[in-house]
């Protein structure tokens, strides 16, 4: 399994309305794992998503996503993005939504019809999608971004609308993702979804607080879930946030690099 990281942000800038909703963000995520992008609303975390799938106008950084800038069209195969909004045709039924991006991607009916198995849409295939509910509109996305079988999956608030049983189910089918390659960058504003994932990158304001396992975010803020992790980190500014290893941040080394020179 490669060691390079499948997405590499450094010094990035976005503005919205004047101000800025990412500030000088770095941040690398790992291949081959789940990473939960938690934080209240306005953290900045689509934003952050947006950019990572090439499709948010950027102020200035980069953005490297498997070793091509962010929305080359080398990507367009290889990075599934799940929107909040369900981005499918509801006058198509699930199992012809599926089939459609199966045809674009070039992978086939057989692959249309193992990834709605896989997000437990069997029993719907033939509804049309407007009369789904909003749960399951979700899952038609998931599916549509699932027959390119990508490399990378970018998913904006996976689990809102889901009773507890389809979570679950939800979480086994990215844990099974990643456990054959594939990364997951997963959004939630649900703190108790930290312990599904193998790391953790912490959001507010546009900025990254902590991005580490939960292990070691509870062992460093001495804490016993993420909720109240996340609540520490805001109460205690100068804490900072830091890496998988429990290092500073790309940007607070250089800093430090800079005072030891000067």
């Amino acid at each position: 399994m490669t060691t390079s990281p499948a997405v590499s942000i450094d010094g990035l800038c976005v503005d919205r309305g004047g101000r800025p909703v990412l500030d000088h963000l770095d941040l690398d995520i790992p291949t081959g794992r789940v990473t939960g992008l938690l934080g209240p609303s306005g953290a900045g975390k689509s934003t952050l998503m947006r950019a990572i799938v090439g499709v948010q106008v950027v102020a200035s950084g980069t953005v490297t996503v498997l070793g091509s800038p962010a929305g080359s069209p080398s990507l367009r195969k290889r990075v599934g993005y799940v929107t909040q909004a369900p981005s499918i045709y509801d006058d198509l039924t699930v199992e012809s939504n599926v089939r459609y991006f199966a045809h674009l991607f070039g992978t086939g009916r057989r692959r249309a019809d193992e990834v709605i198995d896989q997000v437990d849409l069997a029993a719907e295939r033939h509804k049309l999608s407007g009369r789904l509910s909003g749960g399951q509109l979700s899952r038609v996305s998931l599916a549509c971004a699932l027959v390119a079988d990508p490399d990378l999956l970018v998913l904006d608030e996976p689990t809102v609308g889901l009773d507890p049983v389809l979570r679950r189910s939800l979480w086994a089918l990215f844990d099974e993702l990643a456990a054959g390659g594939a990364t997951l960058l997963v959004s939630s504003h649900v703190m108790d979804e930290a312990a599904r994932c193998d790391e953790l990158v912490l959001m507010r304001d546009g900025r990254v607080l902590a991005h580490e396992g939960l292990d070691s975010l509870l062992r460093r803020t001495g804490t016993t879930d993420a909720e109240a992790a996340f609540l520490a980190l805001i109460d205690d500014p100068q804490s900072g946030s830091h890496g998988t290893d429990g290092a500073p941040p790309r940007h607070a080394e250089d800093e430090q690099n800079k005072g030891a020179r000067s």
